[in-house]
């Protein structure tokens, strides 16, 4: 199945990366080599590289919500897609344009708290509000392990407490939980998909290299892309590890610091854009 005989509006709702390896960049790159429809609401203007976050100007809250309504009352969406978020007023504001505009479309919620090199990207009375305004009713939330520790109060260090933490975050009211195993120690990574039907695990070797900056971003909006085309939540997460895999092994080696993906191999003649399953 190619990207070309692919759609999906997705509505990514999400921070400027300046140096397009994560946020709103990353996302755009990642729907359209798969073959769907990216449109933005910015929450936030930051100045970094691959060597760390220098600066954030958030943008004001009634404008991230005026840039949602002007999508939806328009072009309109398959999934909304939220990444960094940054403070109660903006989740607010975001929660608040959903209610009214985008009741019933499903909600892809990556949680991004801090950046690659450290920086904190949300504010710490955020958490909560984005628990009960967003995590609760979201198709899926896509947790890293610290991440998952924040909003669960739990320690995660094993693949047994990615269970523990994954099952908790349901309890919020997430439909699915996607936790990302790659904090684990070890070459082996365990991502774990918990529903209230199922658990899934997807398992690949870790690859050596620092072109990692921007992975959940890519993950997150792989799988929103894929849902949006009408995939099952097992293919399109299966989808997204994959392309996510392949953009970090034919990464360009750019910058210093932690660099990003190659998000166009997709895009080189006679590459295939199939779905993986998971074994």
């Amino acid at each position: 199945m190619s990207a070309l005989q692919l759609r999906g509006r997705v509505i990514v709702v999400a921070g400027s990366d300046s140096g397009g390896g994560a946020g709103i960049q990353a996302d755009i790159k990642t729907v359209t080599a798969l073959g769907g429809y990216a449109a933005t609401a910015v929450t936030a203007i930051t100045d970094q590289n691959t060597k760390g976050v220098h600066g954030v100007q958030p943008v004001p809250p009634q404008f991230v919500s005026s840039q949602i309504e002007s999508i939806l009352k328009d072009i309109g969406a398959d999934i909304i897609k939220t990444g960094m978020l940054g403070s109660v007023e903006v989740i607010a504001a975001i929660a608040a344009a959903l209610d009214k505009w985008g009741l019933n479309i499903p909600r892809i919620v990556d949680p991004v708290m801090v950046a690659k090199g450290g920086h904190s990207l949300i504010t710490d009375d955020a958490v909560a509000f984005l628990k009960n305004k967003l995590v609760s009713g979201a198709a899926v939330v896509t947790p890293n392990l610290p991440e998952a520790e924040v909003l669960t109060g739990l320690k995660v260090k094993t693949v047994a407490d990615m269970e523990a933490a994954a099952s908790h975050l349901l309890k919020l009211g997430a439909q699915a939980v996607l936790l990302k195993g790659g904090h684990l120690e070890g070459d082996h990574i365990v991502d774990m998909l918990i529903t209230e039907d199922q658990i899934q695990t997807f398992e690949s070797s870790r690859i050596d290299s620092t072109s990692t900056h921007g992975t959940g971003c890519t993950l997150a909006s792989g799988i929103a892309t894929s849902l949006a085309q009408g995939l099952s939540l097992v293919d399109s997460v299966a989808r997204a590890r994959n392309f996510v895999i392949t953009a970090i092994e034919t990464a360009p080696g750019l910058g210093k610091g932690y660099g990003p993906l190659n998000h166009g191999h997709t895009m080189r003649p006679g590459v295939s854009n199939e779905i993986v399953r998971p074994s």
